[in-house]
């Protein structure tokens, strides 16, 4: 798992690089403001400061409990607020002020009255920590008058709180009496919409109601159950009669209706013995025999007579057989049986019904209770509401009377102001102080601005991200030197340092050792032999880069030529004390042979220096004479170094990498800028050069944000100095021996 990258250090390591490279202007405007500051501060006149307190306390003198005693308490609006805060803003307002200018009479210089503002800047108030003191000053240049101006605001305060809480008791007591009539109107209402409400729903106890209903429809839940067990059973009966006696309950109500109506039990008695005495005729005669007619016209009226009497009992519309009239004993109790528990069972179903619409009753009445119950409780809630806020009216109106006629408010002085007999010193180390302070702030804010401001690229980091090249070395800044930098006056810039012989071996020797053998591994497929040095901008230090990278491959045994190819601007032939008779120029254009021209500086390292300056130097570096050239310096040194121009303005590095191996880029943060370096880096695109890399030049180490390069800060700390180690120059004739 990858660790987290820590962003707040990476910032804070950015930010104070920022103020390492813009340390000079940020101190400059620090001195300033701290100078300005101390100067104003030494200037102020002396002032007094005179101090008194307060402490403020609950008034606690009324024995009542209520209103009266919170209109002495000082409680917080607020759940997070202080009281002595506010009671400080009050120490400072508007009619303490008044009254304390008035009373004094303060007046400025000019012998006009002071103002409020002016007064109340000057009058500082403070709680003393975990206590109940407000603490009071005031400061002037008379001493005495600070003292009076303390104390004066001290006593107007106290007096303002009394006479602040005696108004608070006023409006109380006022609001109070304008109340007391509407409360006690609601009240009365409140009283009354109970009172019909209970007349209106017969309420006389709904608690007792409620159980008296719960009782009853228990009870009458039993009784209907009993009944209903008594109508199965008389149904059951009725059932088992009906059977026995073959009618259903409505004949036998009637047929035991006429078996027992005497009228037609006699008429029935007569028709039966007609009939017996007809069937015996029958048996004696023939028929239409007298008698036997007689006997027949006696059974039809008989017939007839037992009908009307039948229909004067039942009704007309049923039609009852003779056979049915006629009961025995047995069948006649059969029917009484059946007509009785039919009687019983229409009893009990009339009981039945009765018992469920009484049960109904109360159960729609005891549904209701809760109701009724509900708003019964919300009318006495109101009215208790409405007597008790009548009740704790009159009870305040007593306590307000009697905190109205006090005379002790909610402060007391603790400690009055004494005339200080020394100046206060504070103010002077204030400004000092806040001087220092600003100035910091002013001073980093100066650098930031400044380091926003400036484009050019300042870190190894930037240049990284901005360019995207291979980086093959870092090549340190470094001053501590047996030879200083030098300059020549045809020329603007400073003449490059070599190393073992301008500058110490290390750091800077092992840079450039690690900068050949980045150069060496480079390409693992043709080894790189000839190279171009330029650089985006002028002042990046190539041709310091290109004399050195000489040095270092020649001291590890390889023959290197180096070739001053900038004929604008030539600097190498100062740097190897050469002149400028015969050189590159000469060679392209009078054909002058290379062993006049080139020179051996040290061993293994051979220069070929500008030569005359041409007047167009591109064409003669975009020539077939230089093509040929740079081959045949490759094919007799074992490594080729042309010191180029600079990007900007001029393509004489770009003809030149194309008959190279490639360019090696110099970049030098500080110097170049980032419009410059997107310039260059497009420029190299468009024109198809193969750039080998880019070598920053002048990094200083302390304003780098990490410390990833080839070398430590000790060595940077390291001031050794080698001897001179480069040998006197050795003459032209020398290099065909060598050869």
């Amino acid at each position: 798992m990858e660790p987290i990258p820590n962003f707040e250090e990476i910032d804070f390591q950015k930010h104070l690089l920022v103020l390492q490279r813009r340390w000079l202007p940020a101190i400059g405007v620090f001195g300033v403001v701290v100078a300005l500051a101390s100067l104003f501060g030494f200037s102020l006149k002396p002032s007094y400061k005179a101090e008194g307190s307060v402490l403020i306390k609950t008034n606690r003198t009324p024995s009542l409990t209520g209103l009266g005693e919170g209109i002495g308490r000082l409680e917080p609006l607020a759940m997070t607020g202080d009281p002595l805060d506010t009671q400080a803003e009050i120490v400072v307002s508007v009619p303490v002020i008044e009254e304390t200018i008035e009373a004094l009479d303060l007046r400025d210089d000019q012998g006009k009255r002071i103002k409020i503002e002016d007064l109340t800047k000057n009058i500082k108030v403070k709680g003393a920590k975990g206590t109940e003191v407000l603490q009071i000053s005031y400061s002037d240049k008379n001493a005495e008058l600070a003292a009076k101006v303390v104390n004066k605001v001290m006593q107007a305060y106290i007096k303002n709180n009394i006479e602040a809480n005696r108004a608070d008791a006023v409006s109380a007591r006022k609001f109070i009496l304008q109340q007391l009539p509407a409360t006690e109107a609601a009240v009365r209402r409140a009283e009354l919409d109970l009172r019909k409400f209970k007349e209106g729903n017969r309420i006389i106890s709904l608690q007792e109601e409620a159980t008296a209903s719960v009782n009853a429809i228990a009870t009458l839940d039993d009784q209907i159950s009993q009944a209903q067990t008594l109508l199965a059973d008389a149904n059951a009966r009725l059932q088992k009669l009906q059977s026995q006696a073959k009618v259903d309950s409505q004949q036998a109500v009637t047929f035991a209706a006429l078996s027992q109506t005497e009228g037609i039990q006699q008429v029935l008695t007569q028709l039966q013995e007609a009939q017996s005495q007809l069937a015996v005729a029958r048996t004696r005669f023939q028929p239409g025999h007298p008698s036997i007619i007689d006997l027949e016209e006696r059974v039809a009226a008989l017939n007839r007579l037992l009908k009307e009497r039948s229909n004067q009992v039942v009704g007309n519309n049923q039609q009852i057989p003779v056979g049915n009239l006629q009961t025995g004993q047995l069948r006649q109790k059969l029917l009484e049986d059946y007509a009785r528990t039919e009687a019983e069972r229409v009893g009990l179903v009339k009981q039945i019904m009765t018992l469920s619409e009484k049960r109904s009753s109360y159960k729609e009445r005891a549904n209701v209770l809760p109701k009724l119950e509900q708003t019964q409780r919300q009318l006495e809630r109101k009215l208790k509401a409405a007597q008790t806020t009548y009740e704790t009216l009159l009870t305040r109106l007593q306590e307000i009377q009697v905190a109205e006629n006090q005379n002790i408010g909610n402060a007391r002085v603790v400690s009055r102001a004494l005339v200080p007999d020394k100046p206060a010193g504070q103010r002077k180390a204030l400004m000092i102080g806040g001087g220092v302070v600003l100035g910091g702030i002013l001073g980093i804010i100066t650098a930031f601005s400044l380091d926003l401001i400036d484009r050019s690229i300042k870190t190894v980091k930037e240049a990284k991200e901005l360019f995207k090249y291979p980086l093959l070395g870092i090549i340190p800044s470094i001053s501590s030197s047996g030879k200083k930098n030098y300059s020549v006056k045809a020329i603007e810039q400073p003449i490059p340092r070599v190393i073992g012989r301008d500058i110490p071996l290390f750091p800077v020797g092992e840079a450039y050792q690690m900068l050949q053998a980045n150069l060496k591994f480079l390409s693992s497929d043709k080894e790189i032999q000839t190279i171009v040095v330029t650089s985006s901008v002028s002042r990046e230090g190539k041709s310091e880069v290109a004399s050195n990278l000489a040095v270092a491959i020649a001291q590890v045994g390889r023959r290197v030529l180096l070739v001053d190819a900038d004929m604008r601007h030539p600097v190498q032939h100062h740097v190897w004390n050469m002149t400028t008779g015969l050189g590159l120029s000469n060679v392209i254009v009078d054909h002058v042979s290379i062993e006049r021209a080139i020179e051996q500086v040290m061993p293994n390292l051979y220069v070929l220096p500008s030569g005359v300056l041409p007047p167009n130097p591109l064409a003669l570096l975009d020539s077939k004479r230089m093509a040929g050239l740079v081959t045949s310096f490759a094919e007799e040194f074992d490594f080729v170094i042309f010191d180029t121009p600079s990007l900007s303005g001029t393509a004489d590095a770009a003809v030149l990498g194309k008959l190279a191996d490639g360019i090696l880029l110099v970049v030098r943060p500080g110097v170049i800028h980032s419009a410059s370096a997107i310039a260059a880096k497009e420029f190299l695109a468009q024109s198809g050069q193969n750039v080998l890399g880019m070598v920053i030049n002048g990094v200083n180490v302390k304003q780098e944000p990490n410390s990833n390069f080839y070398y430590t800060k000790a060595y940077l700390e390291h001031d050794l100095m080698l001897p001179n180690s480069v040998p006197d120059k050795v003459a032209p004739s020398k290099i065909k021996e060598e050869r």
